[in-house]
């Protein structure tokens, strides 16, 4: 069983995607420090609010028992802001955090800007339970940051409006669901250009050119008709999957179940082109003098049994090979899935951001 708030789950899914997609708060929360019998601190930045309390009180405290590390935990702020701070505290010399959870743009805007410190990966030893795309290496070859979690994108339905479940996202485009979708607003959190590459080009190997963005924004812009709401506000488009007002969209995959566990009609499906796998990743800051205790904490975040805890407490898809951990068919379904998943193309996003997102609006959801 899943133990996990549906609320705190929500907060936390608007501040990642808000980091991945847009700039933000720049306030910083208190830290706070989980001691242990023992002068060894390291500082880890986890996205805010009921994210950072699952690891403060499920994860900090048995790393530091396990360790002898205490962490010093710190809410990052939304956006590139954290990405921006950690930049120009480094050219000072300074790390506000030593190990900070990054979202995906950030994180390729930083190996950029060679701000992460290159790993030891013979202190990295779980890293080979991860898959390749989870393992961020410089172009020598050495690690600079790891994945840390994951969640999924799915097409939701409301069970009273849709007796049977779609199998395809090619239901998006269907005229029969004219005027019945909800869908992600930008592209940098929809990932509807890969869904839509998937779907109905083969792979997502035709986004590497801005003729192909636009040809698959051209197809993309065919599902106008059935879209009744472009949303940012989660919890707007929940509410109105779980009345029928808004039928069928996009959402995640362990909200919508948890709503369903609660009894409303609501079901998640993975349909056979693949859920869409987002996520965070691990990272250290050059200026952290603490490099060595950083990459004692990400090796211990790359065991199989602190990946199912998460999936169990936190609500994330384990990062790590599923085969390695001790989840169950009901734990694993609650948070992922065996269907091979749509891998976002964050360096799309990095490096056509301000094109990408002028024709977003101007062809998609303007």
């Amino acid at each position: 069983m899943i133990k996990k708030q549906q609320t705190g789950l929500m907060g936390r899914r608007a501040f990642v995607g808000s980091a991945i997609a847009l700039g933000g708060v720049t306030t910083l929360a208190t830290p706070t420090l989980l001691r242990a019998q023992s002068d060894r601190t390291l500082k880890v930045g986890t996205y805010g609010g009921y994210f950072q309390d699952s690891f403060n009180e499920h994860i900090f405290p048995d790393f530091t028992a396990a360790t002898g590390i205490a962490v010093d935990s710190i809410a990052e702020p939304t956006g590139e802001a954290w990405l921006v701070q950690l930049m120009t505290a480094a050219r000072a010399g300074q790390a506000p955090a030593d190990v900070s959870m990054m979202a995906q743009v950030p994180r390729i805007k930083g190996e950029q800007a060679q701000l992460w410190a290159s790993l030891d990966e013979t202190r990295l030893g779980n890293a080979t339970n991860l898959p390749d795309h989870f393992v961020h290496r410089y172009e020598d070859g050495s690690i600079n940051g790891l994945g840390a979690v994951a969640w999924y994108i799915t097409l939701v339905t409301n069970t009273d409006t849709y007796a049977e479940a779609p199998t395809s996202w090619k239901a998006l485009w269907d005229p029969a669901n004219a005027d019945k979708l909800g869908l992600l607003a930008l592209a940098t959190n929809s990932f509807l250009l890969e869904i839509t590459a998937i779907t109905w080009f083969g792979g997502t190997g035709i986004l590497d050119t801005e003729e192909g963005i636009l040809e698959v924004m051209d197809k993309l812009a065919e599902v106008k008709p059935n879209v009744r709401l472009w949303y940012r506000d989660e919890g707007q488009f929940q509410q109105a999957l779980e009345t029928g007002e808004i039928p069928m969209g996009q959402y995640y995959h362990d909200v919508t179940g948890l709503a369903a566990a609660d009894g409303k009609p609501v079901r998640s499906t993975f349909p056979e082109e693949g859920g869409v796998l987002d996520s965070g990743s691990w990272c250290v800051s050059r200026a952290s003098d603490k490099v060595a205790e950083s990459e004692e904490f990400m090796n211990y975040m790359c065991q199989p049994e602190i990946q199912a805890k998460l999936s169990r407490f936190v609500g994330t898809a384990p990062t790590v090979r599923r085969e390695l951990t001790d989840l169950t068919d009901e734990e694993y379904g609650a948070v992922a899935s065996s269907i091979e998943p749509i891998l976002p193309r964050y360096d799309v996003y990095s490096e056509r951001g301000d094109w990408l997102n002028q024709k977003w609006s101007e062809l998609v959801a303007g």
